[in-house]
């Protein structure tokens, strides 16, 4: 004890260790080497970076190796080489901590704790690298530690093969289609529409080959190079008037109905041009759109898409806004956001776009189903918008591109042959930022709003949707790296790109054996898809499946709580009391479907849903939700452990399994051979260990919710005044940059 006149020592205890080093591992001594693919480059690489683990606000993380090769930036450290604990899904091209290069969407560096963009050259090298990818991970790589002649070259080198533009040639693409072995058969029950052949049997499928030829006029492209080498048109063009103004103006067949009815598109003339040449094609216009509306062809509707739809830039500025809800930093940042979650997402307007799509594509389908009308599509291109509205006409309207090989065809058909510009769209390139629009992203995520509302009616999962958009920026598959059929041929046909074999064959994306074992394929297949339709009407109540309102806009009153939490149902008094006038007024919008479209929608969703037939999304108000498993599965604080849809489903499946043993105990017992064709489906046991966001989401990982800020919790406390103001608006647009 201390006199009362006596001086409290002066502490002098000195820590040497800085606070990132008490929660590490050592650096590692043994040497880890990427695992590299054939073609593949080591670039540059760093040691002893310390990769942050942005859970909770610490800085906890791990000592590695940094590299940088031609296809990927890597994190290397003691457990890369371990095959210990290895995922349930795991992706054989892209590991847990690989980001490919086109997967890179903005870098910045960290200077005295202020973030800076970091683009070209650089003067000056940061003490921090924070990677933002477009899968929406985030990577935090500290090079504080690190040697400093290995953080120019690994940082320049990042840069540099990330960020600056490149020609086509030099994508690694081609060097791993130079370098290895193309055994695979990717095809793999997937209508490819390279050939004339199979053209000609999806006109046979839907009954359109009475009505529509397919033609070989583009052999070579003559036409026109935007054009797939073949196509289907009305048996009643000439193939004159194709070869007329390389393509415009014509009709190009997408799908006929089975009442005979067709979806069309054409691309259209330019606007600007001079009065004798606008006239010209006019009256050309005129005699197509008179031809094909007499028998034994419909009625015919046109539809200008680029005045019914948004923009595309308009949808790139709504998507850019979006994703950065989902790049978190760090828990703190998480948390920050939980009160304006709502006002957030709604000033993004991507929810909003995705429900006028959905609509459009309704409109389209009432046209061809009730009022056996031939609808055209037009668009400047009719390759942007085009592609997103046949394709989800023909999901909602053909069962058959509801199966997984159906759809893969769809997406070949409509997308890949049909001309969609992947390079430019997705800015693999890097040229030109106003190019590009995920106009792609923006398919799946309305096809994802169909396969979460009607799960029985597709033989694909949302996790088979997530792992397509993420081959997106898998740059060993050609399928979404061209933007036509002829830049694809005459990149393949380039002397310099031949192997000893001889011509090499790109692989395509549907072979999802190069990405994912067999175990892993299993979860991209839905074991409850319902093979054959059932008379039952009571599966129309069992469709309707309870809202996650935390994922969607408010709508309808719901019970009050006191407990608080945007992860939680009880949020839903709280912020329709805050929210509820400005979303009615959002919901309530000019944009009404008008009459004959709402007795469409109102009479199909009163009558059970026939899973092989005609399907309508809901569309109204909190109906259209966030992908959550996209676009939450990086975020540990969105995970609900043990909970959400996938503990339903490892309770259906531990059934299913209990039933198929019995049924091969029985068969056995009768000596009767047990089929080939029983679908095997991952065994999800302990599913209270599972998260929400399974496979993707860590299962070892647990957050604990951080401190809020004082001033946070004092808003929080006082409810009352919370619902008097109006919700915090914040404007995204600032954090475009």
């Amino acid at each position: 004890m201390l006199g009362s006149g006596a001086k409290a020592a002066k502490p002098s205890f000195v820590s040497y260790i800085s606070p990132e080093e008490i929660h590490i591992k050592e650096p590692v001594e043994k040497e880890v080497s990427p695992r590299l693919l054939p073609g593949e480059l080591l670039l540059c690489e760093a040691s002893t970076v310390y990769k942050y683990i942005p859970e909770d606000g610490s800085n906890r993380g791990t000592y590695g190796k940094l590299v940088c090769t031609n296809l990927k930036i890597a994190f290397l450290d003691d457990d890369s080489a371990s095959d210990d604990n290895e995922p349930q899904f795991k992706n054989r091209i892209v590991g847990e901590n690989d980001i490919t290069l086109q997967c890179v969407d903005q870098i910045y560096g960290v200077y005295d704790e202020k973030k800076k963009l970091l683009t070209g050259q650089l003067r000056k090298y940061p003490e921090t690298l924070i990677i933002y990818c477009k899968d929406l991970r985030v990577f935090h790589f500290c090079l504080r530690y690190t040697k400093e002649e290995e953080v120019k070259r690994i940082v320049s080198g990042i840069v540099h093969h990330s960020q600056t533009p490149k020609l086509l040639k030099r994508l690694f693409l081609f060097s791993y289609a130079s370098a290895a072995p193309n055994n695979t058969d990717g095809r793999n029950q997937t209508v490819m529409f390279d050939t004339l052949e199979d053209w000609r049997d999806e006109l046979e499928r839907t009954k359109g080959n009475v009505k529509y030829k397919a033609v070989t006029t583009n052999e070579g492209y003559r036409v026109s190079e935007k054009l797939p080498l073949y196509f289907v048109v009305p048996i009643c063009v000439s193939e004159e008037n194709i070869l007329k103004y390389e393509g415009r103006g014509i009709p190009i067949w997408c799908w006929s109905c089975h009442n005979g009815a067709a979806l069309l598109k054409m691309s259209a003339f330019p606007k600007e041009q001079d009065d004798s040449t606008s006239q010209m094609q006019k009256a050309f216009l005129d005699g197509i759109y008179k031809t094909i509306s007499k028998p034994p062809y419909e009625l015919l509707k046109t539809d200008d898409l680029s005045s019914s739809l948004p923009s595309l830039q308009d949808i790139q500025t709504a998507y850019t806004r979006f994703k950065q809800l989902f790049l978190i930093d760090n828990s703190t940042d998480f948390w920050a956001t939980d009160v304006k979650w709502f006002s957030l997402l709604e000033s993004t307007n991507w929810l909003e776009i995705i429900r006028r799509v959905l609509k459009k594509a309704i409109e389209v389908v009432e046209c061809l189903e009730r009022q056996h009308t031939n609808v055209l599509l037009i668009e400047e291109s009719a390759t942007d918008l085009c592609c997103v509205i046949s394709s989800l006409v023909q999901v909602m309207m053909d069962s058959y591109s509801r199966t997984k090989s159906g759809f893969q065809s769809l997406i070949q058909k409509e997308w890949v042959i049909g001309g969609h510009g992947f390079l430019d769209r997705c800015n693999h390139l890097r040229k030109s930022d106003k190019e590009e629009a995920p106009l792609f992203l923006l398919l799946l995520n309305c096809v994802w709003q169909l396969v979460q509302q009607y799960p029985p009616a597709f033989e694909f999962t949302e996790t088979y949707l997530t792992v397509l958009s993420d081959s997106l920026y898998v740059p060993i598959f050609s399928t979404f790296f061209f933007n036509s059929q002829h830049q694809k041929d005459t990149s393949t046909s380039g002397e310099s790109l031949k192997t000893q074999s001889g011509p090499f064959r790109f692989l395509t994306v549907w072979d999802w054996s190069v990405q994912f074992d067999p175990k892993a394929q299993a979860f991209l297949s839905n074991p409850l898809y319902a093979e054959k339709p059932k008379p039952d009407k009571s599966q129309r109540k069992t469709a309707r499946f309870k809202h996650q309102r935390q994922l969607s806009l408010p709508l309808t009153q719901t019970k009050s709580s006191t407990k608080r939490g945007f992860f939680r149902e009880e949020t839903d008094h709280l912020i329709k009391n805050i929210l509820g006038k400005r979303i009615g007024k959002f919901i309530n919008s000019s944009d009404e479907p008008p009459n004959s479209f709402r007795e469409f929608y109102d009479s199909w969703h009163s009558k059970p849903v026939d899973y092989h037939g005609l399907l309508l999304p809901r569309i109204d108000g909190p109906e259209i939700k966030v992908w959550a498993q996209r676009y939450l599965r990086w975020i540990p604080e969105a995970q609900l452990h043990g909970g959400g849809t996938i503990a339903t489903a490892a309770k259906i499946l531990d059934l299913m399994e209990e039933v198929q043993s019995l049924q091969a105990k029985m068969d056995e017992e009768h000596s009767q051979a047990i089929s080939g064709d029983v679908r095997s489906v991952p065994l999800l046991r302990n599913s209270a260990r599972l998260s929400s966001l399974f496979p993707f989401a860590l299962l070892q990982r647990q957050s604990i919710k951080p401190a809020l800020p004082t001033s946070t919790w004092k808003d929080l406390e006082d409810e009352e005044d919370l619902v008097k103001r109006d919700d915090e608006f914040v404007d995204l647009s600032g954090d475009m940059s």
